[in-house]
């Protein structure tokens, strides 16, 4: 059911159903558009709608009573989606592959039922917001900042590393045009002492092969020198290098000190905390859940809505006895044990419990606030742990490498001191060979080689440079490159923190846009207008106050001499709780953009709103979604459109 599909083009959905609620055994089909399942009660149009739910993905269904294991195919466009339910000891495994992969969205705001936790909150007064941002993983949102900031981070650091490069360029391009002129100067220092060389041999009488020999002697001379130099160079950086990481070593054990004590402290103790929490927090619901039925009972009993009741107690007065006709207006008959009471004794009873579920509100509220301290708390023990690691595991690695680096210097002070007594033969023999007419010679050969020697290390030097110049260079290209990802880190860190703000002011646009709406068509009397505004409001959160959003209700009546006034939730009929429960419950469908995956809303218990305004809020509603299903009492399915499909036996 793509949301890329329009109502004519989307696909009949075939379900078959075994053991699930009430249902035996059924296959039903139905089309785009609005599906009525008309009935009677117990005739299980709330089981094959929460077959049809089983099979999207939701789990708010029952296993027959009867049955080990219970079943519920949907087909759709080719396409088949199953999902199975298997006693096992006093629970139920459900299993298979529903139609979404997360059906938290959909069971908020499509699976209307009668227990629908969106249509419920607004019955209750419960807090609004959080049933919209339920679906939306907040800590996955979290992260993704937190990700964006290192990102941002290292896009800063690397820039900074650029423009600290960027500055070492005049000082490199004046060591380059440095060695360069040195370069040339011992090229012209070693033309002249060649040419010394040169004049010293053609004065010399001796044998070739003497004189060979003692060139011999002078080029490993040269050469042994060159790589003592270039051992000694190579020292040089080991102990450089040994003593940066030593240094960085102290840096690491310094901040290991500061996370002193975090090494033993983990999680456990806050995971039990928080499932404590949620336990005491689904009991206080449940407990909400029946406080309301019981206030709303008696609000209608004390407004004379049940009148079934209300016969059934005067008839039993009259079998007693009593004359239920002699009662004055400031009296009734309770309804608990028939007796005759004060109804203002009644509304005390009454403002009692309010104040009671007000309490237990607030109650949930403190413990919302414990819960979200605790998840920071364990957030920060987490981050902090990853930290030790990391740095326990960065101190290993120094460890290591100081150990090679270690090892490298003493394997190149043993061919340090190789070389040496190497060099120190060489000159030996080089003394021997030489006389008083190789004297000469050889100091000029000595002093021609270790020009040689100079001019390679200026060389090497001049190489290092140029391509330290090189380097930064292509690092100063790279530098509008990194801009521009950090403007894309920018707009995206933007996007994400703007995404809960985006989102709440989407769905109390929504709510607000399509209440409006909703009430002029219903048009329930003197109720002028019901509509949310977002709000911050300063609420305690463990020790702390923070600013948090909040959704406020606002009811606005007018009386009888035309005067608007605001009233409360607790006020609304039952009908009026319903219908804004309802359209909260499209707003959050709507906000939460679930069309997308799920274009169906499926309607449920409507009783509670009269025939003509559950037509209208029907069409109203399949504007939005290609499919729609509802279950209807016979008399009300009457009222709708005619060409609407109707599923009368299931």
């Amino acid at each position: 059911m793509s949301s890329e599909q329009t109502a004519t083009e989307a696909k009949s959905v075939r379900v078959e159903a075994r053991n699930v609620g009430g249902i035996s055994e059924t296959e039903v089909e139905f089309k785009p558009g609005v599906t009525i399942l008309a009935g009677r009660n117990a005739t299980n149009r709330t089981s094959l709608l929460r077959a049809i739910m089983l099979a999207l993905g939701s789990d708010q269904t029952s296993l027959k009573g009867d049955a080990d294991h219970g079943e519920v195919e949907l087909s759709i466009g080719g396409e088949t989606y199953s999902r199975t339910m298997t006693r096992q000891g006093d629970s139920v495994v459900v299993d298979g592959n529903p139609y979404l992969e997360d059906a938290e969205a959909a069971d908020l705001f499509a699976f209307l039922l009668e227990d629908n936790k969106a249509r419920r909150a607004v019955a209750r007064g419960d807090d609004l917001r959080e049933i919209i941002m339920r679906p939306i993983d907040t800590e996955e949102i979290k992260a993704e900042i937190e990700r964006l900031n290192a990102e941002r981070r290292e896009i800063d650091e690397r820039l900074e590393e650029i423009q600290e490069e960027e500055r070492r360029l005049p000082e490199l391009e004046e060591r380059k045009a440095e060695l360069t002129n040195r370069i040339e100067e011992k090229k012209a220092e070693l033309e002249t002492a060649e040419d010394d060389l040169e004049t010293l041999d053609g004065t010399v009488e001796e044998s070739r092969e003497d004189k060979e020999e003692l060139e011999s002697k002078l080029d490993d001379l040269r050469e042994t020198r060159g790589e003592l130099d270039s051992v000694r160079e190579r020292i040089e950086t080991e102990n450089r290098s040994i003593e940066s990481l030593e240094d960085e070593r102290e840096d690491v054990e310094s901040d290991l000190d500061e996370l002193e004590g975090d090494a033993d402290v983990g999680t456990t103790s806050i995971d039990q905390e928080v499932k404590r929490l949620r336990e005491r927090k689904r009991t206080i619901d449940s407990m909400m859940g029946e406080l309301q039925n019981i206030i709303q009972f008696n609000e209608e009993m004390l407004e004379g809505d049940r009148n079934d009741i209300r016969s059934a107690l005067d008839q039993g007065e009259k079998q007693g006895g009593a004359v239920t006709d002699q009662l004055v207006d400031s009296t009734t008959v309770c309804w608990t044990c028939g007796s005759e009471v004060q109804t203002d004794q009644i509304e005390t009873t009454l403002d009692q419990l309010r104040q009671f579920r007000r309490e237990k509100l607030e109650t949930i509220r403190e413990i919302e606030d414990e819960l979200d301290e605790l998840r920071t708390e364990r957030q920060e023990r987490e981050e902090r742990q990853r930290r030790r690691e990391n740095l326990e595991s960065r101190l290993r690695d120094i460890d290591d490498e100081i150990e090679q680096r270690r090892d490298r210097k003493d394997d190149l002070q043993n061919e340090q001191e190789e070389l040496e007594r190497r060099l120190e033969d060489l000159e030996i023999e080089v003394e021997t060979l030489q006389s008083e007419e190789f004297g000469g010679i050889l100091e000029q050969h000595r002093e021609a080689n270790q020009i040689e020697f100079e001019i390679n290390r200026l060389n090497d030097d001049l190489k290092d440079v140029g391509e330290e110049i090189e380097t930064i260079e292509s690092e100063l290209e790279e530098r509008d490159d990194l801009k521009a990802q950090r403007e894309e880190v920018k707009a995206a860190l933007v996007d994400v923190r703007t995404r809960i703000d985006q989102i709440e002011e989407r769905a109390v646009e929504q709510f607000n846009t399509h209440m409006e709406t909703v009430l002029d068509l219903l048009d329930y009397g003197n109720l002028d207008r019901i509509w949310i505004e977002r709000v911050e409001r300063q609420v305690r959160e463990g020790r702390r106050k923070v600013d948090r959003t909040q959704f406020e209700l606002h009811i606005v009546r007018t009386n009888e001499n035309g005067t608007a006034y605001e009233d409360t939730i607790d006020h609304l009929s039952e009908s009026e709780r319903e219908v804004t429960g309802l359209v909260f419950a499209l707003a959050g469908y709507l906000a939460n953009e679930v069309y997308e995956t799920l274009p169906l809303i499926i309607l449920d218990s409507l009783e509670a709103v009269d025939s003509d305004r559950i037509s209208a809020l029907v069409d109203y509603f399949s504007d939005y979604t290609d499919y729609s299903v509802i279950a209807l009492l016979p008399e009300d399915e009457q009222a709708l459109d005619q060409s609407y499909r109707r599923i009368r036996e299931i």
